[in-house]
């Protein structure tokens, strides 16, 4: 992915993960392609990313919608995770490296600075990200893969249900798992992944109802992100 199709990606991921879009709003190609000034087939390549990331369902022969999570799916999903994220801290505990646990407080320290700044989007991509990190300290591509897949399906249900005030808790839950596993305390970080993982799923909420967007507003939305966007780069 070149550093133009980067850019997209970042936007657009941002627009979805702050939940400006509503689910099952249709994106266009051809006018994203006018919005972005590049051709179709960039923007193509970037909502196929975006689709095997889940924040995107691809539809063939229909096109390319916002992804549409329901809480009905949240207990499957959430149950998947604790048992695979409970094994990861728990064979973590005691083997972690110090550099390990130096790289999840530089981690943690980011979380807080998006909450701080507002970022929502951030926050979110964050938040998952500290989840894989630790994933990726198992030096197993399979469950780096598995918890990939996991998180993926979680973020929009987070963008789309859990208010945003609820991050502050999950950076103070990721706080709670990083001390147990400094201590090399396996049962307390298995405990501490449980209890943050479960609670992300009793703070999700139904959200107002909203209607899906026309394409000019979805369109705007988007170009609106792309104009600060390219502010905040020119700075």
């Amino acid at each position: 992915m070149n550093p133009q199709e980067a850019s997209i990606h970042r936007v657009l991921s941002q627009t979805l993960l702050a939940g400006r879009l509503a689910p099952g709003t249709r994106l266009v190609e051809t006018r994203l392609a006018a919005v972005f000034g590049v051709t179709r087939e960039r923007v193509r390549k970037v909502l196929h990313r975006l689709g095997h990331e889940r924040l995107l369902e691809i539809v063939p022969n229909r096109g390319c919608f916002v992804s549409s999570p329901t809480l009905a799916q949240a207990r499957e999903i959430y149950d998947a995770r604790r048992i695979v994220e409970g094994g990861i801290v728990g064979w973590l505990a005691g083997r972690i490296s110090a550099s390990q646990l130096e790289a999840l407080r530089a981690h943690a320290a980011r979380e807080h600075a998006a909450l701080h700044a507002g970022d929502r989007a951030a926050s979110i991509r964050l938040s998952g990200e500290f989840h894989q990190l630790l994933a990726s300290f198992t030096d197993s591509p399979f469950v780096v893969r598995q918890l990939h897949e996991l998180v993926s399906r979680t973020a929009m249900l987070v963008a789309f249900f859990e208010p945003a005030a609820a991050s502050e808790c999950a950076c103070e839950e990721h706080e709670d798992i990083l001390r147990a596993l400094a201590r090399g305390d396996a049962a307390r970080a298995v405990k501490a992944m449980h209890v943050h993982l479960s609670l992300i799923e009793t703070r999700l909420r139904p959200r107002a109802g909203e209607g899906v967007a026309t394409d000019a507003d979805t369109e705007a939305e988007i170009a609106r992100a792309w104009a600060r966007a390219g502010r905040i780069e020119t700075v």
